[in-house]
């Protein structure tokens, strides 16, 4: 078992002033895996002492001295690539073969694209009689998830530390083991001591110290709609900036001259990606009023086809939710459905077969309703999606689009023409169309509870930069 007492600070590793600790538990077997200190406020002020400290010299460092530093990094990582990814599996159930691929290599390579950007970047340019200017916002207190324990880290920390600010970072208390591993990557990267700071506990405790901090410049969470809520409200006291990645309940449009069964198999892969836990999932399949019979046959073949079990066997697909909290709250979600009597089409509350009673998981799981149902309109963050009718083009863009949330959508069309002009009428921070690959490096963010800000690529380096006109 890994027991973490120290945070890590200003280049070293510090006793903690915690007088308890948070258990990390791995969710295929339920044991005990490791313990880390629920951190303090005096854990945070050491922390934003030595980011503050190390900001004046690391503010002014040159744009080349960073792009080595970030491609350093992602080699170490590169190299270090199984470390890694044990990690992410142990802490939080995903595939291996799919946390080497989603994870740890994203992760490398989204680094690699910050490097790209760098440059890229408009840090200085004439307008008219002034001279514009583009500087970092300062200290960075970075909260991140725990569905991308290393992924979402470095896109907050690998984009604030490129724009040349210094970086708290809270890890999740679900998976604060692998971030961790970054102190000693960045170490050998050559990243001076202050610029990244590391501590763990919760979010009432550390994650609000962090918003509140004299010292502490802007905050950049991915999180709930709750805890973003939570932050903004801090954050105004001193009317701090914030990021914000939230959640999203987004809808995955199948015209009536798509390929049904094309457009509903991709969509159920991207729905149930990291078991549903993505905030981006499509969970909402609109499919025209007369195909939903058919839509519901390849949506059940489809789900049923995913083998659940041990994350570390190389036949799984989906393996269990993070958490306990997480398991139990999906399966709420699934159970009031029922009472409700949204139609089931496969899955439900019964474990997966031959999985025996330990490990968080759930069978992957098709409503058919309305998308005034609950399950509908309500994040989920499992392996759960519901089909719904629509009458006509416009009908399934006024679907899309109501809904709380913005974060992404798929358009399916045989017209590719018209797949991109229903796309422009989504209001959402990201549109796939026809199961095209997401780019990197494109900004990727949300409208609505969705949240505020951009991450990825120069995009996300540019969140983390302020600017500053010079008269005369």
């Amino acid at each position: 078992m890994i027991r973490h007492e120290q945070f890590y600070a200003n280049g070293k590793w510090v006793d903690s002033t915690a007088t308890e600790f948070i258990d990390i538990v791995n969710p295929a077997t339920e044991e005990l895996i490791g313990q880390v200190a629920r951190g303090t406020s005096a854990d945070v002020d050491t922390a934003a002492a030595a980011a503050f400290g190390a900001f004046g010299e690391w503010s002014t460092s040159t744009v080349a001295d960073r792009v080595d530093v970030l491609r350093s990094l992602a080699d170490i990582i590169e190299r270090n690539g199984d470390e890694v990814t044990d990690s992410i599996v142990a802490e939080i159930g995903q595939p291996r073969a799919w946390a080497q691929k989603a994870s740890t290599q994203t992760t490398i390579d989204d680094l690699r694209n910050f490097a790209d950007a760098l440059p890229t970047v408009v840090w200085e340019e004439q307008v008219g009689t002034a001279n514009v200017r583009r500087l970092p916002v300062g200290v960075v207190g970075a909260i991140t998830a725990w569905n991308g324990p290393i992924r979402s880290v470095c896109l907050k920390a690998g984009a604030a530390i490129a724009a040349g600010c210094t970086v708290v970072l809270k890890s999740s208390e679900v998976a604060p083991l692998t971030p961790f591993l970054l102190a000693k990557y960045t170490e050998e990267a050559g990243l001076p001591a202050g610029v990244l700071n590391i501590v763990t506990g919760t979010g009432p405790e550390v994650g609000e110290a962090i918003t509140l901090h004299p010292d502490i410049d802007m905050v950049s969470l991915t999180g709930s709609v709750r805890a973003g809520s939570r932050v903004m409200e801090l954050a105004s006291r001193s009317v701090k900036r914030v990021a914000l990645e939230l959640g999203g309940k987004s809808a995955n449009i199948i015209l009536a001259d798509a390929d049904l069964e094309k457009a509903i198999a991709g969509g159920i892969e991207d729905a149930f990606r990291n078991s549903g836990q993505a905030c981006g999932a499509l969970t909402r399949i609109l499919v025209p009023r007369d195909r939903v019979a058919d839509a519901e046959r390849v949506a059940a073949a489809k789900a049923e086809s995913f083998v659940v079990g041990d994350p570390v066997d190389p036949s799984t697909h989906l393996g269990p939710l993070a958490n306990r909290a997480q398991y139990d709250r999906v399966r709420s979600h699934i159970g009031r459905a029922l009472d409700e009597g949204v139609r089931l089409v496969t899955g439900g509350l019964d474990r997966p077969d031959g999985l025996g009673e330990k490990g968080f998981y759930v069978r992957p799981t098709v409503f058919t309703g309305t998308n005034q149902d609950r399950i509908a309109r309500e994040e989920v963050f499992g392996p759960v999606v519901v089909i719904i009718p629509f009458d006509d083009e416009a009908d399934a863009v006024r679907i899309a689009n109501d809904s709380d949330y913005g974060l992404a959508g798929g358009v399916w069309a045989g017209d590719l023409e018209k797949a991109r002009s229903v796309a422009t009428r989504i209001r959402t921070g990201r549109v796939r169309i026809n199961g095209a690959p997401i780019d990197m490096r494109a900004p990727h963010g949300g409208l609505k509870l969705s949240g505020i800000g951009r991450e990825m690529g120069r995009h996300g380096i540019e969140d983390y930069l302020e600017y500053q006109s010079v008269h005369g």
